[in-house]
């Protein structure tokens, strides 16, 4: 993996993804690869999987288009949460899991050694973002004092000096801040509470899938904290940056670890990515980039694979992983991810072919 420390971008530029969007447009699909022809005659190979709600709208897309280059392999992806997804994996009810937060030795250690050996390997980078509802102001700047005070509570009102004097010439209301959280199982909280570790000082509560808030309102999944802070006015909360685009919701530009505020965007947010090594499983952490121009809460996203299948599952899986990893960067790009860096993918579908049939 040293390959990677090379890399000077993980995101591709914009010319190239524009490029091979219109190189696409003319061209017929492209077959999955590695991994046969696994729905190739027969009927219909169904795969189940479960977890993480933060990708789901890639998955979704990847998941779709995958059907019209293989069409009798049918995904069904359920978008419960990171938490859910692992346990669902564990105890066999289908076929992949997917979770934001890597998953944890004494998870791992409930994995069944029946089905080989557990295989974590990452699908796409993505960030995580303070979406907020203040009538009026579309451009919303929060120091880390001001963030850090929002979440543990010590900061209560959207006038709070803490807050106005990095925002002149806004007009934030005295009316209260409520603040929205995961009330589930969440990696999506994982990444967001591990940049809160690293970034507050006074922060209390710890990193997690599930922690104890000090203050503020919980909802279920990506989607349920995007839709409460929809119909909350002067609702704050975290969510990934797709959801907040998709719903027009306005994201604070926050400031990060060198001191500057940063808008968040996928450019910004693959620089907190630059030069990382992954570690065992193709883990990456980066609590806190350091990075001038780096948006700061920013993570690798993962699906949990069995070591065996039985026949025609584990071939199935490894072309479709390894065809979202190839042909689905042009996807992951204009929603808003951050696709793997070509070294990477290749160490990635190395895993892949381990993945054995019974």
């Amino acid at each position: 993996m040293d390959s990677l420390m090379k890399l000077s971008r993980w995101a591709l530029s914009a010319w190239a993804i524009a490029l091979a969007a219109g190189l696409a447009s003319c061209a017929p699909s492209t077959p999955p690869t590695d991994g046969g022809s696994p729905a190739a005659g027969g009927g219909t190979i169904a795969i189940t999987g479960a977890g993480a709600t933060a990708p789901n709208t890639l998955y979704q897309r990847w998941f779709s288009e995958y059907r019209q280059v293989k069409p009798n392999v049918q995904i069904s992806y359920q978008s419960i949460g990171s938490g859910a997804g692992i346990n669902q994996f564990l105890a066999q009810t289908v076929d992949f899991g997917a979770t934001d937060d890597p998953i944890k030795d004494e998870d791992a250690a409930k994995f069944p050694k029946d089905r080989g050996t557990l295989i974590q390997v990452p699908t796409t980078g993505l960030f995580v973002v303070f979406a907020y509802n203040l009538e009026g102001v579309k451009d919303l700047k929060l120091s880390r004092e001001a963030f850090c005070g929002i979440v543990d509570g010590s900061i209560k009102t959207w006038n709070d000096p803490k807050i106005t004097k990095d925002n002149p010439g806004v007009n934030l209301p005295s009316s209260p801040i409520t603040f929205v959280f995961r009330s589930d199982g969440s990696g999506t909280t994982a990444i967001f509470t591990n940049h809160l570790v690293a970034a507050c000082p006074n922060w209390k509560a710890g990193a997690g899938r599930s922690i104890e808030w000090p203050i503020g309102q919980g909802a279920k999944g990506n989607e349920g904290v995007t839709a409460q802070i929809k119909q909350t006015p002067g609702g704050i909360g975290y969510v990934e940056f797709t959801y907040a685009r998709e719903n027009n919701i306005p994201m604070a530009t926050i400031q990060n670890k060198a001191g500057e505020f940063i808008t968040p965007t996928p450019e910004a947010a693959s620089k907190a990515l630059d030069g990382q090594k992954p570690g065992a499983n193709f883990v990456i952490r980066v609590p806190d980039p350091e990075g001038k121009e780096s948006y700061p809460i920013v993570s690798l996203t993962y699906v949990l694979l069995y070591g065996n299948y039985p026949a025609p599952k584990g071939s199935t899986l490894k072309d479709l992983f390894t065809w979202t990893l190839k042909e689905g960067k042009t996807a992951a790009t204009e929603l808003g991810f951050i696709p793997l860096p070509d070294s990477l993918v290749s160490e990635v579908v190395t895993k892949l072919g381990t993945v054995e049939e019974k």
